[in-house]
């Protein structure tokens, strides 16, 4: 069974880049079809994989655990797993001319998570220390990430369906979405995080340039941690996106969100320099 959904540029149009999209916890790929295919139409590459299996309490097929106790080399092969399924889909995206740059990782939720722990300073050294141990591939780099939903240490509470969609999403369609996908897993936003992955998240040093997403009543999002996060980077800008819920990517300001995304992706191809600067408006 293929891990990847693929998105392709519009026939005839040069395509601009490589995008691998990571979906956070409980979700599918399906539930980035919508997301994908808006960055297609711009002409970027978007393949969508499956999200991360981060061991106890992260992983679809492990059920609700102890996420916060999870064991450090547990942590660590978990994530080189991770990274080899990421380096795999981004090599098997190559044509004749090889990979198209640049190539951009987007996660959401865990699978932001699991993209900032490999990117980290510190993770990364763990990462190639596992995998000089076990034969795994290094991770295959990317230009750039796009972290989004990016969730604080408190695990949810959430009580019912409708009360996961409320946290998740105020868009029907989404929601919808959500609902009608029987492999989404239910009550995933109670999934605790693992503590050493939080603090690979926030207290590495991700050396690519990052775009932070989140939006402002995001109730599971640390926006203290997150905005520390942004100035402690070397190339980092932190988006909120005013109403928006913790689906971030795919809630009622999605197609604002993906033009985000784009401007980002635009800009990166052109040294961070933005095509547009606002140099004078009323509103």
């Amino acid at each position: 069974m293929t891990q990847y959904s693929d998105h392709l540029a519009p026939e005839g149009l040069r395509t601009r880049g490589t995008v691998v999209v990571v979906p956070g916890r409980g979700e599918t790929r399906a539930t980035y079809t919508r997301f994908a295919r808006r960055l297609a139409a711009d002409a970027y590459r978007v393949r969508v994989v499956d999200g991360p299996d981060l061991g106890a309490g992260l992983g679809a097929d492990l059920g609700a655990g102890p996420g916060p106790d999870l064991h450090p080399e547990e942590l660590s092969a978990s994530l080189a797993a991770f990274a080899a399924r990421i380096t795999d889909a981004v090599e098997g995206t190559a044509s004749d001319e090889g990979v198209v740059e640049p190539v951009v990782f987007v996660g959401a939720d865990s699978g932001a998570a699991a993209l900032a722990a490999l990117l980290s300073g510190a993770r990364a050294e763990a990462q190639a220390g596992v995998g000089a141990d076990t034969g795994t591939p290094p991770l295959r780099r990317p230009d750039a990430l796009v972290l989004a939903g990016l969730p604080g240490r408190a695990a949810g509470t959430l009580g019912s369906w409708d009360d996961e969609l409320a946290v998740r999403t105020s868009c029907p369609t989404h929601r919808g979405v959500l609902t009608e996908d029987t492999q989404v897993r239910r009550g995933a936003l109670d999934d605790a995080f693992p503590d050493a992955l939080l603090t690979a998240v926030h207290d590495g040093d991700i050396d690519v340039p990052v775009l932070l997403l989140v939006g402002d009543t995001d109730p599971l999002a640390d926006h203290e941690a997150l905005a520390r996060t942004a100035k402690s980077l070397p190339s980092a800008r932190l988006s909120v996106v005013r109403g928006a819920h913790h689906d971030v990517l795919n809630d009622l300001q999605h197609r604002s969100t993906a033009a985000e995304v784009v401007t980002f992706l635009e800009a990166l191809r052109d040294g961070l320099r933005p095509a547009v600067t606002v140099h004078s408006s009323a509103w």
